[in-house]
């Protein structure tokens, strides 16, 4: 046992390192900030709807920032989102009034992991920036995933629910399985101790059909 916990601590400690360097920072003004994670190297980055919503509040020119893992701040445009999936795509190095249009540096996305495979009991980490402190991680383990959760409310929709509490700041933020891969993005607490997700499979769908043109920016 000596010698397990620090191998373990160690294990876990390299897993959140490696999600971090997918793991952004996302400011919308001046009404606090929420998470994202990269999806594609070219720029693309995944958050929650509500993160960036020009519904509940009016998200003017320039408003919308990203910071990324090594502290570069870059502005970024919303592709197209989703109140009803609370998914939204941002675009990075995209002019928004505020900050210069500039060449992307080096991003890493983060892996993919099958949502759909996930079962009760299965350990996940939850990361993001709650408060604005940086690459804050949380633990948990699968309580269920699918549309049938008592949690869900019967709305039909693909959730992912974990025995694990999100904080203000881990929404948009990536949900990862034991090898680090995204199955979900962080979105709502359903009671204590139960944090929602928004599964990956569901992430990808959205995803397709904003690149295929299917999905207009809202």
């Amino acid at each position: 046992m000596n010698d397990l916990l620090p191998w373990i601590n160690s294990d876990l400690d390299e897993l959140a390192g490696r999600v971090r360097k997918s793991l952004v920072m996302v400011t919308v003004g001046r009404r606090g900030s929420g998470s994202g994670v990269v999806y594609s190297d070219d720029g693309l980055v995944v958050t929650n709807a509500h993160v960036v919503s020009n519904k509940r509040h009016r998200r003017e020119a320039g408003d919308l920032k990203v910071t990324l893992p090594g502290g570069q701040i870059m502005a970024a445009k919303v592709l197209a989102e989703d109140d009803g999936l609370d998914v939204a795509l941002l675009k990075l190095g995209s002019t928004n009034g505020s900050l210069p249009e500039v060449d992307l540096p080096k991003l890493q996305a983060i892996q993919m992991g099958d949502s759909k495979a996930l079962r009760a009991g299965q350990w996940v980490m939850a990361m993001g920036h709650p408060g604005g402190v940086p690459g804050v991680a949380a633990a948990g383990i699968v309580i269920g995933a699918g549309p049938d959760l008592p949690e869900a409310q019967g709305d039909g929709r693909d959730w992912i629910a974990v025995d694990l509490a999100l904080r203000p700041g881990h929404s948009g933020g990536p949900l990862v399985d034991h090898q680090g891969r995204l199955i979900g993005i962080s979105t709502i607490m359903a009671g204590l101790e139960v944090g929602m997700a928004v599964p990956a499979h569901v992430i990808g769908n959205f995803v397709e059909k904003v690149l295929a043109g299917e999905t207009e920016a809202s």
